[in-house]
């Protein structure tokens, strides 16, 4: 008998409409395939670094957004955790601290996650912009299969499930 193509699956949740879509999806998955699903958002301390150390943030202005980021995060990891309640999905939620695709690959390692689940790009968002670019080295480096979401129906899948 194969063994299962994944049995740990981990989702970026990052509050974009994209990452959402991508935590809906992998809810399915996990229901379909019976897998363990975590969720993980990263507050990005690494650009708040870079941006302390240009003088673009002075440091009390860099503490006051990384703690508004932690909490955007509990509130985006709460909504993941209530549409995986809905479908009968239990799911793991993980905030972590550093540069996005460094703490998502990191995660994956430590979790044995056999997939990666990113949202795909949004039309109004640059391709340089700091979700690009972390998929993009996520894509490049993570040591299991990474899926990118682009199913435009996911809504209707997520309700079918």
């Amino acid at each position: 008998m194969i063994k299962p193509l994944f049995s740990h699956v981990i989702v970026s949740v990052t509050g974009s409409d994209a990452s959402i879509s991508a935590a809906k999806y992998a809810i399915v998955m996990s229901k379909i395939y019976h897998c363990r699903l975590s969720a993980v958002y990263v507050v990005d301390t690494a650009t708040i670094r870079q941006l302390t150390l240009s003088k673009i943030f002075i440091q009390e202005e860099s503490q006051e957004y990384e703690k508004s980021l932690e909490a955007n995060g509990e509130r985006y990891l709460s909504f993941v955790e209530e549409l995986a309640r809905a479908k009968g999905v239990k799911i793991e939620r993980d905030i972590r601290r550093g540069a996005v695709y460094t703490e998502i690959l990191t995660a994956a390692d430590e979790k044995k996650a056999d997939l990666i689940v990113l949202g795909g790009w949004e039309k109004d968002r640059s391709a340089r912009d700091i979700i690009s670019h972390s998929h993009r080295e996520i894509m490049v480096n993570a040591k299991c299969s990474v899926y990118l979401v682009k199913e435009p129906a996911v809504d209707q899948i997520y309700k079918q499930a």
